[in-house]
């Protein structure tokens, strides 16, 4: 596999090894010494999936101390525009995003570490996205900020209609509103 680094400490993307023949192909999606070898020593505990249309935005979310999570990201089916925003106090990249395509052809994958906000638009329609979290759900601990703040300065994609969010989702606050995250001892619920 080959890892690549972004902008934004921690945050990476990962593009596995494909093997191919007349049969059709096989991947190693996650091989937890070999990530750890990359720098990615995560101790997965959840996976979840997520059914999309073209034009659904989900995010930015994170959870918020002690519950907080970091997330390997990927694309099964289809294709998403995926954004991490460093919401880390004190970080000298507070504020800034990275972002990355992924697709079920591409295969690649985004590690998104604790003190990120994570969202994004799906580029497809039926997309299935899936990702692993190193710690729990908890609904308490649940956060978010408005995608589509100025402040962020994230130029999402023009998919040529009007988005779709979740009701939650169009309530967050603006980026200058939040609590910046901080890195206090993780509790796993």
């Amino acid at each position: 596999m080959q890892v690549i680094p972004t902008d934004l400490e921690g945050v990476k993307i990962i593009e596995p090894q494909v093997f191919g023949d007349a049969r059709g192909w096989f991947v190693e999606q996650y091989n937890a010494a070999r990530y750890k070898a990359a720098g990615i020593d995560a101790d997965f505990v959840q996976d979840n999936e997520s059914f999309s249309s073209k034009g659904v935005v989900r995010g930015l979310h994170w959870q918020a101390a002690p519950h907080t999570q970091a997330k390997l990201v990927r694309v099964i089916r289809g294709a998403v525009w995926d954004v991490a925003v460093d919401i880390r106090k004190g970080s000298p990249t507070f504020g800034r995003h990275v972002a990355v395509t992924l697709t079920g052809e591409n295969r690649r994958q985004c590690y998104i570490p604790r003190g990120f906000a994570h969202g994004f638009i799906v580029l497809e329609d039926d997309t299935l996205f899936c990702y692993k979290c190193d710690n729990f759900y908890c609904p308490t601990a649940d956060r978010g900020v408005r995608f589509d703040d100025p402040a962020l300065g994230i130029a999402w994609p023009d998919i040529g209609f009007p988005l779709t969010l979740s009701e939650k989702d169009r309530r967050h606050p603006m980026f200058d509103a939040i609590e910046p995250w901080e890195d206090i001892p993780v509790e796993k619920t």
